[in-house]
């Protein structure tokens, strides 16, 4: 399949070499001429990083052949299949995109938007609703394999399932939504434990490092091959209902903002790019520190499903 990727920052790139794994043809384009730039050597270190795990035996000279970069739109969509749009979640700049792409693209090309929470089938041209759609992946979706995809509202049902077949195989798990809704299913979820634990940490009852131990060592010990309603099946429902009656714990505020988080910004301790956020990495170069954060999510994934049929 011919894929055209719009957008070649944090997620676009990535996006670039998950389709050109898959046994895509990909073109990437951004107007950020540094993100361009950049793409091809971010590309090949995330290669390298699978090839010396095991994961694959495709080497830089392949990526080179099968990923090429273009600074002008049109010549990247000229001939596409499928478009990935993965720019800023700005809903001005994606329908300002997509009024430019619309006269070069062809007329059947999918047009998949990996927006995290706009909408944009509204953004999308009339003449482009018969195959307006979302995929949505989480970072870095070289490893992580969960993709969120959705029709839209006057979309052939066709694309959502072509999606789906070309993502399964592609060996990732997508899951067909039956309607659009912000945050898809494991966002929404996230969400609402982040807003948990913001309060939490605000309130003073654990530091940061104390409750992402008390998530590592007892929540997500179980979520990962069970799920939420599995680990239900295993603890009882009887005991389930009786606990969601009893409502032990109150539902988190709807906060829009954290005190902790407010002061770590405003001190410029923005996460790993700037070497601290709410742990100190040391000094440590950023691009060790996601090659380390992708060789530890390769050996989980290897031991799960190494033991996953355990349980299933």
């Amino acid at each position: 399949m011919r894929v055209a990727v719009l957008g070649a920052g944090v997620m676009g790139h990535a996006l670039a070499l998950v389709h050109a794994l898959g046994g895509c043809r990909v073109r990437l384009t951004d107007t950020h001429a540094p993100a361009l730039e950049a793409a091809p050597a971010l590309m090949a270190q995330a290669l390298a990083t699978l090839r010396e795990a095991g994961e694959t035996d495709r080497d830089a000279a392949w990526l080179a052949s099968v990923v090429t970069t273009h600074t002008s739109l049109a010549e990247t969509v000229a001939d596409a299949e499928l478009i990935v749009e993965a720019i800023t979640e700005d809903a001005e700049a994606k329908r300002a995109l997509y009024a430019a792409l619309d006269p070069h693209a062809p007329r059947e090309a999918i047009l998949a938007s990996n927006t995290s929470y706009l909408d944009p089938f509204p953004l999308m041209p009339e003449g482009r609703q018969h195959r307006a759609a979302i995929a949505h992946w989480y970072t870095p979706p070289y490893l992580v394999d969960l993709v969120d995809v959705v029709g839209g509202p006057r979309c052939d049902p066709a694309v959502p399932q072509r999606l789906r077949d070309l993502y399964a195989g592609m060996g990732k798990h997508p899951i067909v939504l039956r309607r659009f809704v912000p945050g898809y299913i494991a966002n929404r979820i996230q969400a609402v434990i982040a807003m948990e634990l913001y309060t939490l940490l605000d309130a003073g009852v654990a530091d940061a490092a104390e409750i992402d131990a008390a998530i590592v060592h007892g929540l997500s010990l179980r979520l990962p091959l069970l799920g939420h309603f599995m680990k239900a099946d295993f603890t009882g429902l009887p005991l389930v209902q009786k606990a969601l009656a009893a409502r032990m714990v109150p539902p988190p505020p709807p906060i829009t903002r954290s005190a902790a988080l407010d002061r770590l910004i405003a001190e410029g301790a923005t996460g790993v790019m700037a070497g601290r956020g709410f742990y100190d990495y040391g000094g440590a170069e950023p691009a060790r520190l996601f090659e380390e954060r992708d060789r530890r999510l390769i050996a989980l994934k290897r031991a799960l499903k190494e033991i996953g049929s355990m349980i299933r």
